[in-house]
């Protein structure tokens, strides 16, 4: 408690006594006994009013004891099955939930992972993928500033993200590794990883490359045969020894049809073989007519023509040409779009012959755009001009129409260099990023599309968009998200189709062990997106014409299914809105592979190293009955003694109203007994 709120305690004391004092002891009024009371009960009920007027403050300390967490993170991938630790799993996980010694001493904590993290306690031994380096990352949220030793119960055997042998660095807790899975070493020859372009060209050949890997100690004899259906395309005869026991194969295969072409690779198998899953796999490649062929036409050099570059052609269904003024004119009809980088005067003639064969034209507008120039050569719009710039940051409109977009949390990407004005369109346009300035929108497009009949073309206000690519690598750790969405853009633009109520989203074929998602969008009859519409999809599969039918969830601006229930086939779907008379159907595959089969044995070295790394101990499966021993003698694991500090001001103290209340009542009641009232 402070000196000057002490002071006004002891001031209240003193004027409480004086009033009380003045009130019952003066000429007329004698010290007896009665009045001595009274003078206490008044003293009582005014020093508590003067309290609650100073209002002072007490400390209050709580003390307690915290016990440390223990969390038990336990792989829920299928290749704790296929490796046969499926009971001795379940054993350990029943063993270490019932200890009363470990409960005593931790708070005990289920996770199970498989391509995330999850507190449900549902294990089944079935998710596709494992990504343990994830599961950590999620782990680090949660207990970072905590005492957490944590049972990893694996194989170690991830399937992807990054190498999770260096999580220390972001995972302070000690890791204590549970080695499920035999570590006898097996000959066994697989193919370790098949690299295949998804398109190729119709009359062209597409490389596909095999890295096989061979375990074992004698020289061995195999074959590598690719079938399409029942034929075989390509073959080679192999050998491998434990000094040549890797090979990387590179080889061209044709695209004489269009359409999907799915073909199966084959490494025969030893006899010895213990795991012969691994020598099959499965790909598909899509065979498309032609490219979507783009022109890129500019007057300046500038990073943004590289990354844009880099993200359109990252499908190969498109290519990219960096055209001169000189050149581009007759070659327009070479190209289904043209992009426009910062245009001046000297596009003039190229600009009026786009506009009368009604061209679809992609304009990016920075700087050194002459604002002159582009508000004469195009009617549609006119950009104020102001000879200033301002940095914009984006943001998304989520009602975006055309086309789905998804959120690459655009609030976060560095703002483009943009010519300071407004901007007027004389035609019906729509946004798909709007400028914001210190994260106040501003009301002007940063990036707008519009259409006259079927002709399309798109503006971009702003310069440095190679930022943004960068930017969302940082976000994603993948150039994926920001391609795909430049993709779309770009789709849009190099078509000349009608704008549909609804459209659907999806791909060609996908792998057994990847998420199938199907995605759509409705829009009403003013072409606005319409959450209030139930979608379902009726899925068909090709051979057995067995029929299966989902809803549609509605997630942001968009309707979602996952079909990754589904088993490896071919199947046809139409997506149908129940509420409107409109339906879109397709085709895909899902083609059989799972990556979790592909193992034989547990990663040994690289759970011991994390264990080593962290500071705590691996343990094989059939010998982890010391891990409890030594969990419960290792002093790093012990309850601390806390505290906790809490200030309480008088006011907050109810029992002084009571005070208050009960000295003015019994002062009244003893004076009306009295007969002084």
């Amino acid at each position: 408690m402070q000196t000057e709120t002490l002071l006004y305690i002891i001031l209240a004391g003193i004027i409480a006594l004086l009033l009380s004092f003045f009130h019952y002891f003066n000429k007329k009024k004698s010290m007896s006994r009665l009045n001595m009371l009274f003078a206490f009960l008044r003293f009582i009920t005014v020093f508590s009013v003067l309290l609650l007027i100073v209002n002072p403050s007490f400390n209050k300390v709580t003390l307690f004891t915290e016990k440390p967490n223990l969390i038990l993170a336990v792989d829920n991938s299928s290749s704790i099955k296929h490796l046969n630790q499926k009971d001795k799993a379940l054993d350990f996980i029943e063993s270490i939930s019932q200890n009363k010694d470990l409960k005593s001493k931790f708070n005990l904590e289920l996770y199970t992972f498989g391509e995330s993290l999850s507190t449900s306690d549902y294990i089944d031994f079935s998710e596709n993928q494992t990504n343990i380096y994830k599961a950590f990352t999620q782990l680090n949220k949660i207990y970072k500033q905590t005492t957490s030793p944590t049972l990893l119960l694996t194989d170690g055997n991830q399937t992807y993200g990054n190498d999770y042998q260096f999580v220390d660095n972001r995972y302070s807790q000690p890791i204590f590794p549970i080695i499920l899975g035999d570590t006898t070493k097996y000959v066994d020859l697989k193919i370790q990883q098949l690299n295949v372009n998804k398109y190729a060209y119709l009359k062209n050949k597409f490389p596909v490359e095999a890295i096989l890997v061979y375990s074992g100690d004698d020289s061995v004899n195999s074959n590598l045969i690719v079938t399409k259906g029942n034929l075989p395309v390509y073959s080679e005869n192999l050998n491998f020894s434990k000094t040549n026991s890797s090979k990387i194969l590179n080889f061209n295969l044709p695209a004489n049809s269009v359409g999907i072409g799915q073909y199966k690779i084959t490494l025969n198998p030893l006899e010895q073989e213990k795991n012969k899953i691994n020598n099959v796999q499965n790909f598909a490649v899509e065979v498309i007519n032609q490219k979507t062929k783009i022109a890129f036409v500019s007057d300046i050099l500038h990073p943004d023509l590289g990354v844009l570059k880099k993200s359109i052609e990252s499908n190969e269904q498109r290519a990219v040409s960096f055209v001169g003024l000189n050149d581009i004119i007759d070659k327009i009809n070479d190209f289904q779009l043209i992009i426009l980088y910062q245009p001046n005067n000297k596009f003039k003639l190229l600009v009026e012959a786009l506009n009368a064969q009604k061209k679809n034209q992609f304009i990016i507008i920075g700087p050194k755009t002459d604002l002159d120039f582009l508000n004469e050569a195009y009617p549609f719009f006119n950009h104020q001009i102001t000879n200033q710039t301002e940095d914009y940051q984006a943001e998304l409109n989520r009602n975006y129409g055309p086309f789905l977009i998804q959120d690459l949390d655009f609030e976060s990407f560095p703002p483009l260099l943009s010519n300071y004005g407004a901007v007027q369109f004389s035609i019906p346009f729509e946004t798909i990023l709007n400028k914001t300035f210190k994260g106040v929108s501003v009301g002007e497009p940063l990036l707008a599309t519009f259409e006259i009949n079927s002709w399309r073309q798109a503006v971009l206000f702003g310069e440095n968009i190679w930022q943004w690519r960068a930017q969302s690598f940082i976000n994603e750790k993948s150039f994926k998200p920001f391609d795909d969405f430049i993709g779309k853009l770009i789709q849009y633009l190099a078509t000349n189709q009608q704008k549909s109520r609804l459209n659907i989203e999806y791909d060609s074929f996908y792998k057994d062990n990847n998420n199938v998602i199907v995605k759509a969008e409705f829009f009403d009859k003013n072409y606005v997106f319409d959450a209030r519409e139930s979608l379902e999809i009726i899925v068909v599969e090709n051979k057995s014409n067995e029929t299966k039918t989902f809803p549609l969830i509605l997630k942001n601006n968009y309707y979602q299914v996952d079909l990754s229930s589904l088993p490896p086939a071919t199947y046809n779907f139409v997506v149908r809105a129940k509420n409107d008379n409109l339906s879109k159907s397709g085709s895909f595959q899902i083609l059989e592979y799972n990556v979790e089969q592909q193992f034989l044995n547990a990663d040994v070295t690289k759970l011991q190293k994390i264990a080593t790394n962290s500071q705590g101990k691996s343990y094989f499966i059939d010998n982890w009955q010391n891990l409890i021993e030594d969990l419960l003698d290792d002093k790093r694991f012990v309850p601390i003694q806390k505290s906790v500090k809490k200030t309480i001001p008088l006011l907050d103290w109810k029992y002084l109203l009571a005070i208050i209340a009960l000295s003015l009542g019994l002062e009244w009641f003893i004076r009306k007994y009295n007969g002084l009232i």
